[in-house]
C-alpha cells in the first residue's frame, strides 16, 4: 500500500473497533491522515463528530463520515452511545467539551481514550464565578486523576498526550539520560517514578523550561480585528486567559507577590493572578537564542513536577521549578497583543495559518537549567517545508501534535487496560520511536545561557546574582 505522496505506508498497528474522533479542528485534520497511514482501520468504522463545519472538506476527502453536532453536557452521551461500545475508541481532539465526562464515558462503555489536554465543558476557562484557583489546569487535573481506581481492570485513558503536554514529558527523560551521558555519570535507566525523579535531582536540575520558538510566517500579514495561530486559535485563547501556571521547585527562595497556592491537590505547582498571555519570561532554544516567551499555562508544567518529586515523609525534598515558555509565529504575538487591549475579548476573525505559511520553522523542546553545564536543549526543530513532506494537511506546528496522538493511539491499543494515565507514566522510548520518523531534526545542544546573561547595565532591576536559577530572574517585569 502507498500513501498519496507515493512512499510506502508502515502499518504500524491493528484496530478492530469504531473509532470516533471529537472535534475536527487543524490536529484532527492532522492526524486523520497519519491514522489512516499507520493504522490498519476500515475508513468506514471512522465517525467525526464535531461543532463546526471546518475540516468537512478533509473527511469528504478520505471517505470519512462527519456529522456536525455539538456536544454539550445534556446530549452526549445519546450522542455517543450508538457509535460507541467494548473495544472502541474516543479520540478526543475538541475544545469546549469536558474531558472529564468523556473519560468516565469511555469507562463506563470499556472504550479507550486519549485527549490532549483536559478541557472544561464550555465556558470553564473565563467563569468567573470560579476562584482563580478552581479554572486552572491544577484543578482540572486534579479532576481528572480522581477518576483513577487502583486495582480496577480499567480501560486505557491517556490524557494529555499531544505535542505539550505529552511529548515534551518523553523528551525530558531522553534529556536525562543524554545528561547523565555527558556527564559520564554512571546510571541504569530509570524503572520508578522516584528512580526517575533521583536521576534528575543527582544531575542538578533545578528548571525545566518548555522552550518553543514558532517562526512560520504566512503569504499575507495579520489585519486588525483577526486573531491569526498555526494551532488551534480557541484552544490558545482559552488557556491564555487561564491564570498563569508554573510547577514550583524546592530551590526558590520566595513565592512570588502575585503567586497563590492551591488549598487542595498535590501540592506540586503554583499559580499567578494573571493571565498567562499577559506573562512573559526569558528563555532559550538553539536556534533562536534568548527570547521572551509567555508563561502559558499548561498540564505538563504540574504534571513533570509533581512526577520528578522525591519527598521526606510529607515534605518536598526535591522537585523542580517547570513551566511553558512560548514565543508562538510573529502574528499570534500581534493577535494576543490586540486580545489583551480588548480586554481579553476575541477578535471577530479567526485565520489558522496552513496552506498560506511561506517559511519558517517550529522549535519545540525541554531547556534543562541548574546542571554542571549549565543549561541544555533538547527536542524538534521542524520546518514548514520538513512538515509538508512528511504528511498532508499539517504545519510544523500541528504535526508535532498529531504524530504525539498517533503515537499514543497506538500505545493505548498496545496497552489496553492501564485506566487514566499520564505521557510522564508511559513508555517514552516506544513514543519516541513512533514519533521521531516526524519530528524533523532532533537536537541536543549545551549552552552557557542563564536568564542573567546581558543584564543590569541598562537599568536597575530586581535581581538574584547569587543563583540565576530563581524564578525572578526568569520574569519579564
Amino acid at each position: 500500500m502507498t500513501n498519496r505522496e507515493g512512499r510506502t505506508a508502515t502499518k504500524l498497528a491493528r484496530f478492530d473497533g469504531r473509532l470516533v474522533i471529537v472535534g475536527f479542528g487543524s490536529i484532527g485534520q492532522g492526524v486523520l491522515p497519519l491514522i489512516l497511514r499507520h493504522i490498519a482501520l476500515d475508513p468506514d468504522k471512522i465517525t467525526i463528530v464535531t461543532a463546526e463545519e471546518r475540516g468537512h472538506d478533509v473527511a469528504d476527502e478520505y471517505g470519512i463520515r462527519f456529522i456536525r453536532k455539538p456536544l454539550t453536557p445534556d446530549n452526549y452521551r445519546r450522542i455517543l452511545e450508538p457509535m460507541l461500545s467494548r473495544g472502541d475508541f474516543l479520540l478526543n481532539v475538541s475544545v469546549d467539551v469536558s474531558s472529564v465526562a468523556l473519560v468516565e464515558f469511555c469507562r463506563d462503555r470499556e472504550v479507550l481514550y486519549l485527549d490532549t489536554c483536559i478541557e472544561p465543558w464550555l465556558g470553564g476557562y473565563t467563569d468567573t464565578s470560579l476562584t482563580p484557583s478552581l479554572r486552572s489546569n491544577y484543578a482540572y487535573r486534579e479532576q481528572a486523576l480522581k477518576l483513577r481506581r487502583p486495582g480496577r481492570d480499567d480501560p486505557t485513558a491517556i490524557v494529555t498526550h499531544g505535542a505539550n503536554p505529552g511529548l515534551v514529558s518523553h523528551l525530558l527523560k531522553q534529556a536525562l539520560l543524554n545528561l547523565a551521558d555527558g556527564a559520564n555519570l554512571a546510571t541504569e535507566k530509570p524503572a520508578t517514578r522516584q528512580d526517575w525523579a533521583t536521576l534528575m535531582h543527582r544531575l542538578g536540575v533545578k528548571v525545566v523550561h518548555v522552550a518553543e520558538r514558532d517562526t512560520q510566517v504566512a503569504d499575507r500579514p495579520k489585519k486588525v480585528g483577526e486573531f491569526v495561530n498555526t494551532w488551534s486559535i480557541d484552544g490558545f485563547v482559552g488557556e491564555g486567559c487561564q491564570p498563569s501556571e508554573l510547577g514550583w521547585g524546592t530551590h526558590e527562595k520566595a513565592l512570588p507577590a502575585d503567586g497563590r497556592r492551591h488549598e487542595f491537590g498535590c501540592g506540586a505547582a503554583i499559580y499567578l493572578d494573571r493571565p498567562g498571555a499577559s506573562l512573559r519570561v526569558r528563555t532559550w532554544t538553539p536556534q533562536e537564542g534568548p527570547f521572551h516567551g509567555f508563561l502559558i499555562t499548561h498540564s505538563e508544567a504540574i504534571s513533570i513536577a509533581d512526577y520528578f518529586t522525591l519527598w521526606d515523609g510529607d515534605k518536598a525534598r526535591f522537585r523542580p521549578t517547570v513551566h511553558y515558555a512560548y514565543h508562538p509565529c510573529d502574528d499570534a504575538v500581534l493577535s494576543l497583543h490586540e486580545l489583551a487591549g480588548k480586554a481579553w475579548q476575541m477578535q471577530p476573525a479567526k485565520r489558522l495559518l496552513m496552506s498560506e505559511i511561506t517559511s519558517g520553522t517550529d522549535e519545540l523542546g525541554v531547556l534543562l537549567m541548574g546542571h554542571d553545564r549549565g543549561a541544555y536543549w533538547f527536542g524538534s526543530q521542524l520546518s514548514i517545508d520538513e512538515a509538508r513532506a512528511l504528511c498532508p494537511h499539517n504545519n510544523a506546528t500541528s504535526l508535532q501534535v498529531t504524530i504525539t496522538v498517533l503515537a499514543g493511539m497506538i500505545w493505548a491499543m498496545e496497552n489496553p487496560r492501564r485506566g487514566v494515565i499520564e505521557p510522564e507514566e508511559m513508555d517514552f522510548e516506544r513514543i519516541l520511536s513512533l514519533a521521531m520518523p516526524y519530528l524533523g531534526k532532533v537536537v541536543g545542544v549545551y549552552s552557557d545561557w542563564t536568564p542573567l546573561m546581558g543584564r543590569g547595565h541598562l537599568f536597575a532591576e530586581d535581581i538574584d546574582t547569587t543563583d540565576p536559577w530563581q524564578f525572578k530572574n526568569f520574569r519579564v517585569a
